[in-house]
């Protein structure tokens, strides 16, 4: 569940990015390059902090925004290298 739950919550910020640099790209007169390689990223990565901050610090319902209203958990404890 836990791998779910991370992918979704990476793969909704990236969707949002992919959408405002597509509806920016019809506004604008910008490089389609520079959307791409730019925009879309800072936008995914601003919706992902803007969101998981109103989680922490809000209200754990913000969490839906990013997919899955509970961020994974994973489990306490160290995990041990492979030796060579």
């Amino acid at each position: 569940m836990n791998v779910y739950v991370s992918l979704l919550r990476t793969g909704v910020p990236a969707l949002v990015g992919w959408l405002v640099t597509l509806a920016a790209r019809y506004g604008l007169d910008l490089d389609p390059a520079a959307l791409a390689g730019v925009v879309a990223p800072l936008v995914g990565f601003a919706y992902y902090a803007v969101f998981r901050l109103a989680e922490c610090h809000l209200s754990p319902g913000w969490g839906w925004l990013l997919g899955y209203a509970r961020p994974p958990q994973y489990p306490g404890g160290k995990a041990e290298l492979p030796s060579s």
